[in-house]
């Protein structure tokens, strides 16, 4: 693969992100990169789609007044049409967990890109909870994203011309933070989404109510349901989680449905 290789790289964490710039060093050594990004943090969006955007001219491509979503389209569309590949990341916190998924301004970004059918690749680091540390104040080098990196720079090389693209339209891959310069590479674990669902919601003192996902604390302590071979489970291990999916909702016509659809008429 040489520099004709082009890929559009956009987020949600915003177009400043260490995330962002780490995916954009990696790619930038062997791939024609024109970033397409939101110029703040769109976070846990979803396909939120905006009516019109403003533009602006940034060292690294564009930065968009608007969504993950809306970054795929205005590239694909307007400012980089003939691209290779959309990859979407490095978003700091993992996208795991089918539920989750339609959430993520990260997973949308490549959900788009399906409809455009372009191959499009999500990346997410995990970074685990607990410490003194709070979780968001970690994962603030480019070097902690080496995992990551590593795995998404060897799948846009390698996916398309194995294949891989003709059987899932993208791929969500998360990754566990990087430790030193000695640390081995995370191996790769071809994964399906956890069906686990944690979320919970309870009054508070002042009337309010709170919406929580219990499995934060449950990823943290090890404690954990998912079998082998899910997303969750492979993250908490070591290892990167790729997940092949497809963007369009599936048909499943019955019996049962057929029959109460004749008979509304009669």
């Amino acid at each position: 693969m040489d520099d004709s290789f082009s890929i559009l790289l956009t987020n949600d964490d915003g177009i400043e992100s260490t995330g962002f710039r780490a995916l954009y060093e990696a790619f930038d050594e062997f791939a024609d990169v024109t970033a397409v990004a939101p110029a703040d943090d769109q976070s846990a969006v979803g396909r939120k789609m905006s009516n019109d955007v403003d533009v602006t001219e940034h060292e690294l491509g564009y930065a968009i007044e608007g969504t993950p979503a809306d970054c795929t389209v205005v590239g694909l569309e307007v400012l980089c049409p003939d691209v290779d590949m959309v990859v979407a990341g490095c978003n700091k916190g993992a996208n795991l967990g089918a539920y989750v998924l339609g959430r993520s301004g990260t997973v949308s970004a490549a959900v788009e890109a399906a409809f455009f059918d372009v191959p499009a690749i999500a990346v997410s680091l995990y970074v685990p909870p607990g410490g003194d540390e709070p979780w968001t104040e970690k994962a603030d080098a480019v070097a902690d994203y080496r995992h990551a990196t590593d795995a998404a720079t060897f799948l846009a090389r390698n996916a398309p011309e194995a294949g891989v693209f003709e059987e899932a339209e993208y791929l969500n891959v998360n990754a566990p933070i990087a430790g030193g310069d000695d640390e081995e590479r995370a191996p790769i674990e071809i994964t399906a989404p956890s069906k686990m669902y944690a979320m919970t919601a309870h009054h508070e003192e002042d009337g309010r109510i709170r919406l929580h996902d219990r499995i934060w604390e449950r990823m943290g302590t090890g404690d954990l349901p998912d079998p082998q071979g899910t997303d969750r489970r492979a993250i908490v291990e070591g290892r990167v989680s790729v997940s092949p999916l497809t963007a369009p909702h599936t048909t499943h016509r019955h019996e049962a449905l057929d029959s109460l659809a004749e008979s509304y008429l009669s």
